[in-house]
């Protein structure tokens, strides 16, 4: 049943953006959730512009998404995480445009609470599990394989609950073909809790910990858990197995920390910070947005800051040892929600306020005369590096989408002596913001352009088929 639904303006601003070949074609797409529009966006490498192709009403609140691959597929799956108590699992159908739900597994109740999952998503990077995570306590695992006929299956959720516990983040980390691992950011609240006199909470520290689900015994089990120095907000995913030293970059305030299990010491190096920065220098930066891209001979993280500044992150190693972590500034966009590198060599940023980016990477900024930032730099405990922001120079614009989020203010009126009222809003922030006059009706699409030979002074319609009615309008 498809209940008859109108929105006059859809949502503009954009929560989270993720990239995959979900129509099983080469070329990838990016799918973005508006608030709670799912929405399909298809980019022409030759034109270069951006455009959707399929816009769905959800009639829920969209929280989480991950693309979703089996092991020796071609296509991506989307694992969705929402405010309706379940996990679904959507396959776009290119014949019928259509995203068709193939999972949809009841686990809680609706609504954004804080003790049902929802809030965070992580996929094994192989394909073989996707962790669903509340922001206090439940965690469940789902394994996902295929049938005789090829379908997507999934399994009965495996609990890895942990009472008194606030999750910050969860990601999959690669370990090739072992048993799937996902790594959390936690903290526990327990003693907190129980303290009235706040030093247990101002002494508390966050926790890294890693959840391996065996697949022999069909449980998940908690493998390791380790203290963090830092306040950290998210996690990134290194790639593993033949392609790179695993393990996770963790981003804190002022630092970005490289850890990973076994004889493997912790890497450490401070966040670069604007020379002359006019904010205050007592205050601590952190990384809001990150990006991977790979291929098979190597890998990159473009990170971004909250000031907009993106760095290129590479790992230098010695045998699966990771022994250096080098920063490189990279260009300055407006601060994202999601950042997608596409293979196509296009970076498609989704913009916290203001309008939406599509940038075509032209130098992967190895010779742009930046300076390296590296972790085996000495510096006093306190000191960071400095750097200076510039225009664009390794990023093109190639496309921008139109956003109003967010709207500070707004005023009907006929300003224009229209006959029908106008509205006036504010949109933005800082130094990107803009005064926007929306108008009601819909905007005349150009389809085609021809030149002409001479100066025309009418213009006719022709029938396709002799046999076509006319009618008396048909002249103009």
């Amino acid at each position: 049943m498809f209940l008859y639904n109108l929105t006059l303006q859809r949502a503009t601003g954009i929560t989270s953006a993720i990239h995959g070949n979900f129509s099983g074609s080469k070329h990838q797409e990016i799918v973005v959730s508006r608030g709670k529009i799912l929405e399909l966006l298809r980019h022409d490498p030759n034109t270069g512009k951006i455009y959707p192709v399929l816009s769905v009403e959800v009639f829920g609140i969209i929280r989480a998404l991950m693309p979703f691959k089996l092991t020796g597929g071609s296509k991506d799956y989307i694992v969705v995480g929402s405010d309706s108590g379940r996990i679904v699992i959507l396959e776009y159908m290119p014949s019928k445009n259509i995203f068709e739900k193939v999972h949809q597994e009841t686990f809680g109740k609706s609504g954004c609470r804080r003790i049902v999952p929802g809030q965070f998503l992580a996929v094994d990077p192989k394909g073989r599990a996707v962790m669903i995570g509340a922001v206090e306590k439940q965690k469940l695992v789902y394994i996902l394989n295929r049938d005789a006929q090829a379908r997507l299956t999934i399994s009965s959720p495996l609990e890895a609950h942990k009472s008194n516990t606030l999750v910050y983040n969860i990601v999959g980390v690669d370990i090739g073909f072992e048993n799937p691992t996902f790594a959390c950011l936690e903290i526990d609240y327990e003693d907190a809790d129980q303290d009235p006199t706040g030093e247990a909470a101002a002494k508390s520290q966050q926790l890294l910990t890693y959840y391996e689900l065996d697949l022999g015994l069909n449980h998940v089990v908690r493998k390791y858990s380790e203290q963090l120095e830092e306040h950290a907000n998210f996690l990134i995913s290194v790639p593993g197995g033949n392609e790179g030293p695993s393990g996770v970059l963790i981003c804190s305030e002022n630092y970005i920390t490289y850890k990973n299990l076994g004889d493997q010491p912790d890497i450490r190096c401070p966040i670069p910070r604007r020379r002359y920065d006019l904010d205050d220098p007592e205050r601590g930066m952190i990384f809001v947005c990150s990006a991977t891209h790979k291929t098979k001979s190597m890998f990159f993280f473009l990170a971004q800051t909250e000031q907009g500044d993106i760095f290129k992150i590479t790992l230098e190693t010695d045998e699966d040892i990771v022994t250096e972590i080098r920063l490189k500034y990279f260009d300055t966009v407006p601060v994202s929600a999601s950042m997608c590198v596409l293979k196509s060599g296009f970076l498609f940023v989704a913009s916290e306020f203001g309008n939406h980016y599509l940038y075509q990477i032209a130098h992967l900024g190895d010779d742009d005369g930046e300076p390296t930032f590296s972790s085996a730099m000495p510096l006093e405990e306190g000191d960071t590096f400095l750097f200076s922001p510039r225009p664009l120079k390794n990023l093109v614009v190639v496309d921008e989408m139109d956003s109003l989020s967010p709207i500070m203010s707004c005023q009907i009126a006929d300003l224009a002596n229209e006959d029908t009222p106008q509205l006036y809003t504010l949109c933005g922030r800082g130094p990107r913001s803009s005064l926007r006059v929306l108008r009601h009706g819909l905007e005349v699409s150009e389809m085609a352009v021809s030149e002409l030979p001479g100066n025309p002074n009418a213009v006719w319609t022709v029938k396709r088929r002799i046999d076509d009615a006319v009618y008396d309008d048909d002249c103009w």
